[in-house]
């Protein structure tokens, strides 16, 4: 239970620019080491240039809804599901325990948001030279928007995310810290990306979310 663990003794609370949590020690050793493992592709081999969103795969807007006929998602990301969960059996420990219970009701109480009905959905990321996120809010289906470094390769702190006020102004970065994160609720006002920065081999992160449109991961 080592995110849970992380939640209730291992993290700090903030306000501004808006509610948020960062946490420390989120996952276990073989988490860390799948997330480092996963076969992810790079855009550069196929000649594609980062446009400040993650839908270099080509997935239309509907796709990152939910709706999977909307898109598609190529090697460029690599969602944890019930085709591929023997591959991720670490993680798929981790989506079990944001599964149960005592887990998403913790976080309801935090963010104030009812997860009884909620799926979870884990994304293992690895942005690489040239990668840049415009200031964004996460769409309303995201109930709880989770990030959680990788830092395997000793990449620079300043590699976390960015935190804008409302006048996108940047006024914070997370830190890239191995086993670090971060998580908070969508909101009209939680403007959140990642401005152009040096990315020396690869910045690898595992997206964890609770989601209101279907996945293979329903809440128990």
């Amino acid at each position: 239970m080592s995110f849970l663990n992380s939640i209730e003794n291992k993290s700090k609370k903030f306000s501004y620019p808006f509610l948020h949590w960062e946490l420390n020690e989120p996952l276990t050793a073989p988490q860390l080491d799948e997330i480092n493992n996963a076969d992810i592709d790079d855009p550069i081999k196929y000649n594609l240039n980062y446009d400040g969103t993650r839908a270099i795969d080509g997935g239309a807007p509907e796709y990152r809804e939910g709706i999977a006929n909307g898109g598609k998602a190529l090697k460029f990301r690599c969602f944890i599901t019930n085709q591929n969960s023997k591959e991720f059996p670490n993680l798929t420990k981790l989506i079990n325990e944001l599964q149960e219970k005592k887990t998403y009701e913790k976080i309801s109480s935090l963010i104030g948001k009812n997860l009884s009905s909620a799926f979870v959905r884990v994304e293992v990321i690895c942005d690489r030279k040239g990668f840049w996120l415009k200031p964004h809010c996460d769409i309303k289906e995201k109930l709880m928007s989770c990030l959680l470094f990788s830092n395997k390769f000793n990449e620079s702190e300043l590699l976390g995310t960015d935190f804008y006020n409302t006048n996108l102004n940047k006024v914070k970065t997370l830190p890239y810290r191995n086993n670090y994160g971060y998580f908070f609720s969508s909101g009209p006002n939680t403007w959140h990306g990642m401005e152009k920065k040096e990315i020396i081999k690869e910045r690898r992160c595992l997206q964890v979310n609770y989601v209101s449109f279907k996945t293979d991961w329903k809440v128990k």
